[in-house]
């Protein structure tokens, strides 16, 4: 892997030299039809929407923050103590959660401002990420040594242990699956492949034991014979499957969904926003929108591989992994494949914690990619041999 990355980066660009101009308008195009549908789903046409409303507020306010982020070299997150720092302050905000954070739905994991709440762990998403990318850019050719997994695992570790005990399961398991696609990705053996995944499992019997409540131990019970209480626990997954079997070939068309319209499918703003697209766009519309986040998906990595150091090139693959995370779970919850966590599906459920983490996520990849030419092989060398 190193020497294609090598092969990536020009010889006959300036290490000065910094475009003006970085924005990827087709990532930005996909992005748009996908808040679109977004903001189409969530909007009762039955009347004014609230939701619809704060939406567009929020999209608006991230896609300002995409091009402000945009214009900034980001090359100062490289140094140690920006890291640590960001570290350290991302470990205080999820402890002051336990102290001034505002219990919602079991989960006390957003704080209340009166006008709007904050849920933090939608941005300490990206510190994560940030954090292993520094972490395994000096690193990535000692990965075989099992010190650097053990050592990357305990940082992810830390923010991982304080968000299950919001608790907030699903935001958890995307902090897993960052260091474990970041840890892939450097060059992990299959031997501590097969440790990590023995690791996991006595994790998960701890957790299963003395960590999970009683209503996620249904979850997952509700994961396995999904039909065997449908009247309770396993309510939400249940209509949600019958939304998205509801739209067939073609969809009701949009405002006709009645699992959303007639409230039988509950938060169809959020978490089953999916489903509730699916009944009125049906398979057709649904593999549109699959198009899209493919294009969204293919433009980070894309963006990625032209990093100009290796922390940057980890980073967007951080950033791609996040972005799978959050759709693959989402979808797999709507259709019955996966435990009902609460992730939100990128750019399109309601809400401004994530809509904002991820247009600022984003505004800082196509900050790197302002300098993305600029770097020198040598630079290249350093980084990957910590000259």
């Amino acid at each position: 892997m190193k020497e294609l990355l090598l092969k990536l980066v020009p010889e006959n660009t300036a290490s000065g030299d910094v475009r003006k101009w970085s924005i990827d308008w087709l990532l930005l195009a996909a992005i748009v039809p996908i808040c679109g549908a977004g903001l189409f789903t969530m909007n009762s046409f039955l009347g004014e929407s609230a939701f619809f409303a704060r939406q567009v507020v929020w999209i608006s306010v991230g896609v300002a923050l995409f091009f402000i982020l945009s214009f900034i070299d980001f090359r100062f997150l490289k140094r140690t103590r920006v890291i640590v720092a960001l570290f350290a302050f991302a470990c205080t905000l999820l402890l002051s959660l336990f102290v001034a954070g505002k219990m919602v739905k079991g989960s006390q994991s957003w704080f209340d401002f009166g006008l709007f709440s904050f849920q933090p762990s939608d941005p300490i998403k990206i510190v994560v990420i940030l954090i292993l990318a520094k972490y395994f850019s000096r690193r990535h050719i000692e990965i075989a040594n099992v010190r650097h997994i053990l050592v990357s695992g305990f940082y992810a570790f830390v923010i991982f242990a304080m968000i299950l005990l919001e608790p907030d399961f699903g935001s958890a398991v995307t902090i897993f699956l960052l260091w474990l696609g970041m840890v892939l990705v450097s060059g992990i053996s299959k031997r501590h492949l097969l440790l990590v995944g023995l690791v996991g499992l006595i994790a998960f019997g701890g957790l299963w034991s003395y960590g999970f409540k009683d209503y996620q131990k249904q979850r997952v019970k509700n994961f396995l014979s999904p039909l065997n209480d449908v009247r309770g626990t396993g309510y939400n997954a249940y209509q949600s499957t019958i939304a998205v079997g509801s739209g067939q070939v073609w969809g009701k068309g949009v405002g006709y969904g009645t699992q959303s319209r007639l409230k039988f499918l509950p938060e169809y703003q959020t978490d089953f926003i999916f489903a509730a697209f699916a009944e009125e766009w049906g398979f057709v519309g649904v593999l549109l929108l699959f198009g899209l986040y493919a294009v969204v998906i293919w433009r980070i990595l894309a963006n990625a591989l032209y990093g100009a150091t290796n922390f940057e090139i980890l980073f967007g693959i951080g950033l791609a992994i996040y972005f799978m995370a959050h759709f693959c779970i989402n979808v797999g919850m709507n259709i019955g494949l996966l435990p009902v966590t609460g992730l939100v599906m990128p750019f399109m459920s309601y809400g401004g914690s994530h809509i904002l983490t991820e247009f600022s996520a984003l505004g800082i990849l196509m900050g790197m990619r302002r300098y993305s030419r600029a770097a020198h092989k040598d630079l290249m060398k350093n980084e990957f041999l910590g000259v």
